[in-house]
């Protein structure tokens, strides 16, 4: 028996045999070509042969796991339909007179690489979609079978050394009970898709693929990062009956499916989700969640070739505010920038675009973007609780600007006889430490607040949350984020409104008591976490953990949070 620790990608448990999920053998010999126009010819038939492959699967996650997650693939076709990528590949096969393996081999590897050095996270993403896209090429130019996880007819944990996006696509979890990498991370696009497909996952083994061989036992533990390969008949029962325990917990869980979020003393808060698609809204409701808390509107915008149209973006909306019926819907308005660009835009290239021009800014300076998606919204108010946000908002003058521009295009539409909700509230997300610092001069002019805990704790920690270098600082319970996150709650209540937090620390099992003794109003997760958290706060009452909420806020560290935490709730 040998235990592997990595990331916790997705939780549960999960016991089958391994399936080793191993790459082709991509070796080729540089050679001399005669006629560069034929080997040209065979090159773009490798790259049509890839892209219909890529359109079968972006199909097939469509069917599967929705829009959002298909659209990795729209990415991936866009990659092969790019003449940046392509042309140099063409000319080096015209000027260099090598055979279009080279080519591709150079061409990609200089990309890759390129991209690997950068600082953001979504270029780093780039590096892994060029990586993928031209290793189907590359099999291609070969005659190399491509690995195909869709043929997987038995029930197997596979064991990779990545999964691609086009491989966990192709997962059907029927079969495939679990997934364990070499790389990878909580935010990577494995891990995103296992929790969707609700499989177990583990990440960033560094050397499962080394250690497991085909056919081997695996234990895949999603709940603590761990990959028990082989295990002895004791360990094995042991987490049989674990497993058991999970599932029946996950049973317990789904009784609460509707019933209201309520401490132990009476006090009620609000579960909603956050969403990037209307596809989304399914497990929203599956898991009881309240409402939408976080709709992610960048993503309608992402993986295309243009802009969505006014009605495109009106259609998604209707769509969700109608399944939702009368509970709220919170839409962030379009926040690109940072890790998340757009290739038909021409944003300028910054040495720290996560700080640079991106979200409210780009939207106030490019307004024909910002008030198509404002009409969109104003259109569909009337089907449903909508209530929109802007993001990344750092003076008040920001949000006056931005709710200008709102409330302009409201009364075109009214001109227009188009009609509007008179009820829709406007708030800002507080991801950035000035905001939160004059949280009470702008509670006085929004709806309500939003706390973006992903963005406010590396800027509050100066630490950027994707280098491993400074991981270590970014640190949901550190008294000067609950200091922060403290100071809008209070600025809210002071002005009758209230306040709600999307990042990932709303479903965090730690943080959920302190935001509950701060009196935060509402908790926006991912829909998963929803009836967990809804479980937890059942059995804490909001008014003790409140009498310890000057001893949280004086804390000196992390460490000396959570221990207090543990103490009180224990």
């Amino acid at each position: 028996m040998q235990t592997l620790t990595g990331i916790a990608a997705s939780n549960g448990i999960a016991i089958a045999k391994a399936y080793l999920l191993e790459a082709p053998e991509l070796h080729f010999t540089k050679k001399a070509i005669e006629n560069a126009e034929d080997e040209i010819k065979r090159l773009d038939q490798a790259i049509e042969t890839s892209k219909s492959e890529l359109e079968k699967i972006k199909e097939h996650a469509k069917q599967k796991l929705g829009d959002e997650h298909a659209e990795i693939f729209s990415a991936h076709l866009l990659v092969l339909s790019d003449p940046e990528l392509i042309q140099p590949m063409h000319d080096k096969i015209s000027s260099e007179k090598v055979n279009a393996e080279v080519a591709l081999d150079e061409t990609a590897n200089m990309f890759i690489t390129m991209f690997e050095n950068m600082d953001n996270e979504y270029m780093r993403e780039r590096a892994a979609d060029i990586r993928d896209v031209t290793k189907r090429v590359m099999a291609h130019l070969l005659g190399v079978s491509f690995p195909n996880p869709a043929l997987i007819n038995e029930e197997v944990i596979v064991i990779a050394q990545d999964l691609t996006p086009s491989d966990t696509a192709q997962l059907n979890k029927q079969f495939v009970k679990g997934f364990t990498t070499d790389i990878g991370g909580r935010t990577s696009h494995s891990a995103i898709m296992a929790r969707s497909l609700e499989i177990p996952a583990v990440v960033g083994t560094k050397n499962v693929t080394a250690t497991v061989s085909d056919g081997d036992l695996i234990i895949i533990d999603g709940l603590d990062g761990k990959v028990i390969i082989n295990p002895s008949n004791e360990e094995r029962a042991a987490y049989e009956k674990r497993q058991a325990e999970y599932e029946e917990q996950k049973a317990e869980w789904a009784k609460l499916k509707d019933e209201a979020t309520v401490s132990a003393d009476g006090t009620h808060v609000e579960l909603v989700a956050n969403i990037g698609t209307p596809e989304d809204i399914e497990g929203v409701i599956r898991n009881g969640g309240e409402g939408v808390g976080l709709y992610r509107t960048e993503f309608l915008y992402m993986g295309k070739s243009s802009l969505p149209t006014e009605d495109e973006q009106f259609d998604a909306y209707k769509t969700v505010l109608e399944n939702m019926g009368d509970k709220p819907v919170v839409v962030r308005t379009l926040d690109i920038g940072g890790d998340k660009e757009l290739e038909y835009l021409d944003l300028p290239k910054e040495m720290n675009p996560f700080l640079g021009f991106r979200a409210i800014r780009f939207c106030l300076e490019n307004d024909d973007v910002f008030r198509t998606q404002l009409r969109a919204l104003l259109r569909a108010s009337v089907y449903g609780n909508l209530k929109i946000m802007f993001p990344m908002v750092a003076t008040i003058q920001e949000f006056r600007d931005a709710k200008a521009l709102l409330l302009e295009e409201k009364e075109n539409l009214r001109k227009k006889g188009v009609e509007v909700s008179d009820d829709i509230e406007i708030g800002i997300m507080v991801e950035i430490p000035s905001t939160a610092v004059i949280a009470r001069q702008f509670a006085k002019e929004v709806d309500f607040f939003s706390i973006g805990t992903n963005d406010l704790i590396q800027y509050t920690m100066a630490a950027d949350r994707m280098n491993e270098k400074v991981s270590y600082l970014y640190q949901p319970y550190h008294p000067a984020i609950l200091n922060l996150v403290n100071n809008v709650i209070e600025a809210a209540h002071a002005e009758g409104k209230w306040a709600g937090m999307c990042g990932e620390m709303a479903g965090d099992p730690i943080a959920i008591p302190i935001l509950l003794g701060l009196g935060l109003d509402e908790f926006s997760m991912s829909a998963t976490s929803i009836l967990p958290a809804r479980s937890q706060i059942r059995k804490l009452s909001q008014a003790k953990i409140a009498e310890y909420k000057d001893e949280l806020l004086s804390k000196g560290t992390a460490e000396e949070v959570v221990e207090l935490v543990n103490k009180i709730t224990e």
